[in-house]
């Protein structure tokens, strides 16, 4: 049966899942799985590369900090230490030989400075206990020749030279070169440090140049790894697998879809080789409902030419015996008037108009029928030359009746002209049939374009009678009348001959049941031909 296959492909799809999920729970390594692994690899490498730059730079700013901010501030305080010793000892020897209190000035601005540099020192040479060693010697040998020479002197009154026994030239110079000596094994100290700290910093430079170099060397080769294996494992797989999927698309459907690369591209894979075959049964199907349809359609226009046979045959058939029926009665009435009263006469009279309203009635209904059938194609059809002639046809009704006709610009649409013209016959008909009493009728067809659905929209309205809202839909009967015969002629078909043309256009039409004062039936054409059923030829007796 062919309903079977169609119900196990889908499944047979679905129960794979859980087959898959059991897989992949097994060690089958899925694109997931590839690139989390993949991720975590490169996160790592990358993690070791920030915490190595991280390293770098606390080394480089630890180098860079002692370099610039204790080495180098650190011999320029000892040298300004030095400054303000030999300004010390400039300013006792000019006060020792002149003693005049002017040469004093150099001595008091060095002790200030001294202070200011050794405080400079002990905050720049914390923890460093060689410096702290090397200070401590300065300081007692400045100590020393300040105690000895350089305080006793400054003491001395003003306005003479200092005495001999005071100055202690000799002692003073000794004490003084001993000063100089321990300020200038401070100083090469701390120049070594310096050097020692700005060669960290050379070398620190170069550690950077190389470091910057394996990054990117070891981010190239990350990236060449990564895209490698997306390369083989992801994007070749894939491209195959649509390549297969574009010749199935096409209409190959004989190509199988083969499966490869990871675990869930290979089951993507087997589940679009299961659609496929689900697809070629469907088209099998498919093709097999298919020809039932065509064989139906044959079978239908087959009958539909039998009911048109039938149909003009029937139609011919009826008229003959209607139309003897009627002439034979007319005959009777003729020759034997003096023997017939006057209730046979109108019995008579009912006889001859029976058969006349049998006839039309079957003209009619031939006329419905053949709406749709009897069709040449769709042509372009100019609805102002449709409206002229239609008006003219009606000319003798329309001047009797003083009806008025106005219109907007009509386009071109495309349809079968004579439908068209029947269309608007009847709608000008019924206007002047049904036309109120005491007004001459007054007929007015608009029309707009509806650019959204690609079709115009008509509107035709009269101020006749009127149609309640409760039968807007029932006048579209065919033989549905809301009068009796004697009122208005007719057999109630111009309307329902209107809808079926409309909609044999691809249009709709409709009452409008909020206009007042008249009739306005509203209705569509498409602007472009619609697909319409394909017409049978007229069958001819």
């Amino acid at each position: 049966m062919p309903a079977q296959p169609q119900q196990t492909a889908p499944g047979a799809g679905a129960g794979s899942a859980p087959a898959a999920a059991a897989r992949r729970g097994t060690g089958e390594w899925t694109t997931r799985r590839w690139l989390t692994a993949g991720t975590a690899a490169t996160l790592t490498v990358l993690l070791v590369l920030g915490v190595l730059v991280a390293w770098f730079f606390a080394h480089s700013s630890s180098v860079t900090g002692q370099l610039v901010n204790r080495s180098s501030p650190a011999l320029i305080a000892a040298v300004q230490l030095e400054a303000a010793l030999v300004n010390q000892e400039t300013g006792t020897r000019g006060y020792a030989i002149s003693g005049q209190t002017d040469f004093l000035q150099p001595y008091t601005e060095g002790l200030a400075q001294e202070n200011t540099a050794v405080a400079q020192l002990r905050q720049l040479t914390a923890g460093d206990r060689a410096a702290g060693v090397a200070l401590d010697r300065v300081l007692a040998r400045a100590e020393t020749w300040q105690h000895d020479i350089a305080r006793p002197i400054a003491a001395s009154p003003a306005g003479r030279a200092v005495p001999d026994d005071v100055a202690q030239v000799n002692k003073g110079k000794q004490e003084f070169d001993a000063l100089r000596a321990a300020l200038t094994a401070q100083q090469q100290q701390l120049q070594q440090r310096r050097d020692a700290a700005l060669a960290d910093l050379n070398h620190s430079r170069t550690l950077r140049d190389w470091l910057f170099t394996a990054i990117a060397v070891v981010i190239l080769v990350v990236s060449a790894l990564v895209l490698a294996g997306l390369r083989r494992g992801v994007n070749l797989p894939l491209e195959r697998l649509s390549g297969q999927l574009r010749v199935v698309a096409q209409g190959g459907f004989d190509q199988p879809i083969s499966s490869s690369g990871p675990a869930d591209l290979r089951q993507l894979a087997r589940d679009a080789e299961a659609m496929r075959h689900y697809l070629v049964q469907e088209l099998a199907n498919s093709r097999a409902a298919q020809a039932a349809v065509d064989a139906h359609a044959a079978d239908l226009r087959r009958s539909n030419a039998e009911l048109e046979q039938f149909a003009y045959v029937a139609s011919h058939d009826l008229q003959e015996p209607l139309r003897k029926v009627a002439s034979f009665c007319q005959l009777l009435q003729r020759r034997y008037a003096e023997q017939l009263d006057e209730r046979a006469n109108q019995y008579i009279g009912f006889a001859v108009d029976g058969a006349n309203r049998m006839q039309t009635l079957i003209n009619d209904l031939l006329a419905f029928s053949r709406v749709g059938r009897v069709h040449d194609g769709y042509t372009p059809v100019d609805l102002e030359q449709v409206w002229a002639s239609t008006e003219d046809s009606l000319s003798v009704g329309i001047a009797e009746t003083g009806a008025v006709l106005v219109r907007d610009p009509l386009p071109t649409v495309a349809g079968d002209p004579t439908q068209l013209g029947m269309l608007l016959q009847n709608l000008i008909t019924n206007a002047v049939k049904f036309r109120a009493p005491d007004r001459p009728p007054r007929i007015t067809l608009t029309c707009e374009p509806d650019p959204e659905r690609d079709l115009w929209r008509f509107a035709f309205t009269d101020n006749g009678i009127g149609i309640d809202a409760e039968y807007a839909e029932r006048v579209f009967v065919i033989f549905q009348r809301l009068h009796t015969r004697d009122a208005y002629p007719g057999n109630g078909i111009g309307l329902a001959m209107c809808k079926k043309i409309v909609e044999f256009h691809g249009g709709s039409i409709a009452v409008d049941p909020r206009h007042s004062g008249g009739t306005r039936i509203a209705f569509t054409l498409p602007r472009s031909a619609p697909e319409a059923p394909l017409a049978e030829p007229e069958v001819q007796a």
